[in-house]
């Protein structure tokens, strides 16, 4: 996801793979995303739906000490999230 611009990525810039998130993935079906911090949630919402075809229950963001926005992403089918997560290689 490094040149996330150039594959229709707008505000997605990257997902996050700590092991927290990892246990969140697994544990609650959510992904954790660094996005534009210009980016509303209904931005984030229909960017992940549209790349993914997964429908989105909830997205939670917040800035990181780093001045970055992390969106956490919860998905409505179960198991989408490990899913996505294996197709972009993160397991």
């Amino acid at each position: 996801m490094a040149e996330a611009a150039g594959k229709g990525f707008r505000w997605v810039k990257h997902v996050v793979s700590t092991e927290k998130a990892v246990l969140q993935m697994e544990k609650e079906n959510k992904l954790q995303f660094i996005v534009d911090v210009r980016a509303t949630k209904k931005d984030i919402k229909e960017e992940i739906e549209r790349l993914f075809g997964a429908r989105v229950r909830r997205v939670n963001t917040m800035l990181t000490p780093r001045g970055e926005k992390k969106a956490i992403v919860q998905f409505e089918e179960e198991g989408k999230a490990k899913e996505i997560a294996t197709s972009l290689g993160l397991m």
